[in-house]
């Protein structure tokens, strides 16, 4: 099995999780990677996440602390994880251990034919209001954007880094909009995107998500406006530079 494979999560307030997420890490990924690292992302957590990490790395040369001195928002966690990653394939999860690690194994099974195999919950294990937000979110950006994946905050990602060389320059969005703007650029630059099932979805036990927060909201509506309005700029220029282009040609 000669594979490489890096790991990361973000993690903003963690520390009653992240020495179990390390645990389950270090227990699946040998029997999937002949070479793996594990990243945690301290995105300005005000508990004991980064202590915790670093005590941890310590005993463990796999694992390595990457730290926000402030608190930047999921998406930026997610890409400094991302662009930090140093093996062939890169997969994501959030450090909240709703996930069973172990289905790795799934998009692995498809990595060989596509860029970017993306996990959607089956079924999502959260109290009703957050999944209801989560539908409506999906929703919308699907109206906005055409279709991406039917789970498109799903934090269960795996892909060639091939694809974060070649979008990390091109996303403005650091809120909750990141996986919606990541999904949308990649399918737009023609990386073959998979879905696959997740089945081990599981409630959260500790620590408290952040989703729900008004200011977290606010911020991923308003980066959500900024992306489709840039797109469609976007499209401008290109048709102009176009337009451009040919009256040179003819003259």
């Amino acid at each position: 099995m000669q594979r490489s494979l890096t790991v990361s999560m973000p993690a903003f307030n963690e520390a009653e999780n992240i020495p179990g997420m390390v645990a389950d890490v270090l227990r699946v990924m040998p029997q999937l990677a002949n070479e793996f690292e594990l990243i945690v992302v301290d995105d300005g957590s005000r508990d004991e996440t980064a202590v915790v990490t670093q005590q941890l790395a310590r005993q463990h040369p796999q694992l390595k602390l990457v730290q926000h001195g402030e608190n930047k928002g999921y998406g930026t966690a997610v890409l400094t994880g991302l662009t930090h990653a140093s093996k062939e394939l890169v997969f994501f999860t959030d450090a909240d251990r709703q996930f069973d690690l172990a289905e790795i194994e799934k998009l692995l099974a498809h990595i060989e034919t596509a860029d970017l195999v993306v996990g959607y919950r089956a079924p999502r294990r959260d109290p009703f209001m957050r999944r209801l937000n989560g539908k409506g979110w999906s929703w919308l950006v699907t109206l906005l954007f055409g279709y991406t994946a039917r789970d498109i905050d799903c934090a269960f990602k795996l892909m060639r880094r091939e694809v974060i060389a070649r979008l990390q320059n091109d996303i403005g969005s650091g809120g909750a909009t990141f996986s919606a703007e990541f999904l949308v650029r990649a399918k737009q630059a023609g990386f073959k995107i998979v879905e696959v099932p997740i089945e081990g979805h599981r409630p959260r036990v500790a620590g408290n998500p952040t989703g729900a927060n008004l200011r977290v909201i606010t911020r991923a509506f308003k980066e959500l406006m900024q992306f489709r309005l840039g797109l469609w700029r976007e499209a401008k220029l290109t048709v102009k530079s176009g337009v451009n282009s040919e009256q040179g040609t003819a003259a």
